[in-house]
């Protein structure tokens, strides 16, 4: 127990470091600690990140940990001061029988940044095993006629402690007959048992002797084995092999049955004396007789089992002789078969990664994790090559240490072009043939927000008939970002204008979460026509980016504006008058005309006149167009002197709206109507000059309508592309009502709102609420041209010319 204790107390433990510089990011060191076996769990072995220079309070947060592997869970490594301890009981025989030197490699590593470190730790012996013979007895039986100085191998003790603690000497008993002799065997200690005397069998048949083994230790254990003797009278001949040590390659991998080697011996001897069998010695391994068979009569060794060069480099096997006599004889041999190395493991690829997720915009040469290639076979079979598979913006640079590679980034990273990455790592190691092993590394490339919301259409165009409901939805607008999660999240929001006249935004409002615009007031054609506003789309990610769109607003005429009369108008402002003609006039002569005026455009403004009332049918006629009032015959003497006339002004709306004119026609004799001519021609200018003033302010509105339109012309021509350039031409026309023009682009379509005059082949554009007419695109004969001279009395229409 002291003894135990006294060892556990043996604790060296030394730092060998060895810092290599891989890269900027990553440092490879290697300590190396000793720890004797049957060490106390729990005994400190070492401080790693004191030995590596560590800084204490940050190997908690940098996740300090052994990566697993082979034998690492012996040792336990504390995350929160880098203490290196004794994890499970050490048995160094179970880890490393047979080897000169037990050392346990240990991966330690660490994160931001990625380090990887080599440990080793050597196990040392102890001296926990005493020898052990095969057997607590051998018998032997000795011809009597044995001259002295004959040699009899016996049973060889096993220690399984290494070098000094492992078996030293043999001693035997105080006789006088017998003696004991050792031979050294590269590591092993084989005993014999030498005659000093002649055996006389009268005087002693039998001889007991106790052998004891003890090892180098401190304290030295010890072994025993008792040796009973037998003294025989005949077969005074051993056989004897040709040699005392046979030495034999052998190729890993042998099939069975393969011949090994066929050792020989002969005896002297005659008859029964001199017929011998072979056998493995007593003191084989069992592994020994799994793996090969020896022939009794031939003496052939051949392979019986799976034979590898990465379990076992070198077999010894105790071969021994005997004969058939009486008693028998014997003698032993020991046969070395050394295994050579073929290339019959596969290297074995080990991945330490810090995160399985990179971020897209992660810089090329970024290290995201560590390649380790191990190979167990030797020389050239276990030298290793390895790479990544092609075309992936990922590469693998070796690192000074054999077999170390670190796994970078070697372009730009787009998760929108892709977004996971199957990394193929292949690992060819240079035997041949080769052998190769391949592993499949997952990456995911992570988002971030470099992606600016798009807009499927810049700028947009909003088609938005007059008179909407205050409040309700008009139009929406819709924004796509590629990125993911809250990079893609768009909010949406107005450009504000500075307040200026003809800001229409500040009559806008938009859902900022699905872009959904209202209108909070309603619209007016004949007071807006167009204007446009400018929408922003904003993402949710850090930092933000935003895109917005132009969209162009074209308000559509509705018939809300009933026909005014501007002729005849009476003094107080209705809409009657007097009109006197001769009763001498002849059919079609032009009695007045009434004048109209509607403030929509298109059919809507379209203006078409019709008697109502009527004191004579067959005497006045009113052109449906033009208004114009002409007699249809001439007077008679039975005719009426005044006639009174209703008129009836509407226009072409879907529900039309009209307006009603009276004309009072008094019918006077040539010569009242000639001394009448100069108070109506007084009465004639004083309504004519009524007529010109409103003409005059329906000029001056569309004078000034036109200068508008030049305006917002000029300047979406500056700050758009010239598919959304607009050009306007007024041109007034009047023809019995007041008319005007007004032609635009937009895109790739020209619209027109023409005055009274219409060619004859329009067509009303469906969709278009009755104001738009679309021309078609021929020329016009002579003769569309000459009835295109009957005008229609109307306001406006809108011809849409593709």
């Amino acid at each position: 127990m002291g003894g135990r204790g006294q060892r556990r107390c043996r604790v060296h433990c030394w730092v060998v470091g060895i810092l290599l510089v891989c890269n900027v990011e990553r440092i490879c060191a290697q300590l190396r600690y000793t720890v004797p076996e049957e060490v106390q769990v729990g005994s400190p072995v070492g401080n790693v990140a004191k030995d590596l220079g560590m800084d204490v309070n940050t190997l908690t947060s940098r996740r300090l940990r052994i990566v697993p592997g082979p034998n690492h869970a012996l040792f336990q490594l504390n995350q929160n001061n880098g203490l290196l301890s004794v994890g499970t009981n050490i048995d160094r025989e179970e880890l490393c029988d047979g080897t000169k030197v037990c050392l346990i490699n240990l991966k330690i590593v660490v994160e931001n940044p990625l380090e990887i470190h080599h440990v080793g730790v050597e196990i040392s012996d102890v001296n926990d095993h005493s020898p052990a013979f095969p057997e607590s007895a051998q018998r032997l039986e000795i011809a009597e006629n044995t001259p002295p100085g004959t040699r009899f191998q016996v049973h060889a003790a096993r220690d399984p402690d290494f070098g000094v603690q492992s078996v030293k000497t043999y001693k035997l008993n105080t006789n006088d007959i017998f003696d004991i002799e050792i031979r050294d065997s590269e590591e092993d200690k084989i005993p014999f048992l030498v005659l000093k005397k002649p055996l006389d069998r009268e005087k002693k048949a039998e001889h007991c002797l106790v052998l004891t083994a003890a090892d180098g230790g401190s304290p030295p254990k010890s072994g025993t084995l008792h040796l009973n003797i037998t003294v025989l009278d005949v077969n005074d001949n051993r056989p004897m092999f040709s040699k005392d040590v046979y030495t034999v390659s052998l190729d890993e991998n042998a099939p069975i049955g393969t011949l090994v080697l066929q050792i020989n011996a002969t005896d002297l001897d005659e008859g029964m004396n001199s017929e011998i069998e072979y056998s493995f010695g007593k003191t084989q391994r069992k592994k020994v007789h799994d793996i090969f068979d020896l022939d009794r009569v031939t003496g052939e060794i051949t392979v019986k089992g799976s034979v590898d060069f990465e379990e076992t480099e070198i077999y010894k096997l105790d071969i021994k002789v005997s004969d058939k006599g009486q008693p028998p004889t014997m003698t032993e041999s020991r046969v070395i078969i050394k295994i050579k190395d073929v290339n019959d493991n596969k290297p074995e690829i080990e991945a330490t990664s810090l995160s399985n997720k990179i971020p897209e915009n992660t810089k090329p040469g970024t290290i995201i994790a560590l390649i380790s290639v191990t190979d167990r076979d030797s020389g050239v079979n276990g030298k290793v090559i390895c790479k990544v598979s092609d075309h992936v913006p990922f590469d693998l640079r070796p690192s000074i240490e054999e077999n170390m590679y670190s796994l970078i980034t070697k372009g730009l990273l787009d998760r929108e072009t892709l977004s996971h990455y199957d990394l193929i790592i292949t690992a060819t190691d240079c035997g041949e043939p080769q052998l190769q092993s391949v592993k499949t590394l997952s990456v995911q490339v992570s988002d971030v927000n470099d992606n600016k919301p798009s807009f499927s259409q810049n700028p947009q165009e909003l088609y938005l008939t007059e008179n909407n409901t205050p409040g309700a939805a008009i139009f929406s607008v819709s924004a796509a970002d590629e990125d993911l999660n809250e990079n893609s999240v768009i909010n949406y929001h107005l450009l504000r204008g500075d307040g200026v006249k003809g800001d229409m935004t500040s009559f806008l409002n938009i859902n900022s979460d699905n872009g959904e615009i209202s209108a909070l007031k309603s619209f007016d054609f004949e007071a807006v026509k167009t204007f446009q506003f400018q929408v922003v789309a904003t993402d949710s990610g850090t930092p933000s980016l935003s895109s917005n769109v132009t969209v162009h607003v074209f308000i559509l005429d509705q018939n809300d504006n009933a026909p005014v009369i501007l002729y005849p108008v009476s003094s107080n402002g209705s809409a009657e008058g007097v009109q006197e003609i001769s009763r001498n006039v002849h059919a079609g002569h032009l009695v007045t005309k009434v004048r109209a005026y509607d403030a929509d455009i298109g059919y809507n403004g379209w203006l078409l006149f019709s008697l109502q009332e009527v004191s004579d049918h067959s005497l006045f006629g009113l052109d449906r167009y033009t208004g114009q009032i002409r007699t249809l015959r001439s007077f008679t003497e039975t005719d009426e002197a005044e006639h009174k006339l209703l008129i009836l002004v509407k226009d072409n709306g879907n529900v039309s709206l009209s307006a009603t004119a009276t004309v009072m026609v008094k019918v006077v004799e040539p010569k009242e109507a000639f001394a009448a001519s100069d108070v109506q021609s007084a009465a004639k200018d004083d309504e004519d000059s009524d007529v010109t003033f409103y003409l005059m302010i329906t000029l001056g509105a569309v004078s000034l309508l036109f200068v508008i339109s030049i305006i917002v012309l000029i300047a979406m021509q500056c700050s758009k592309s010239t598919d959304y350039t607009s050009k306007y031409l007024q041109e007034p026309n009047y023809d019995g009502t007041l008319c005007h023009s007004i032609q635009y682009r937009s895109g790739d379509k020209r619209y027109m709102l023409v005055g009274p005059r219409m060619s004859i082949g329009s067509t009303i554009v469906p969709g278009s609420h009755a104001n738009t007419l679309v021309l078609p695109d021929r020329r016009r004969t002579s003769e569309e041209r000459e009835r295109g001279n009957n005008n229609y009395t109307s306001h406006t229409l809108g011809l849409n010319f593709p």
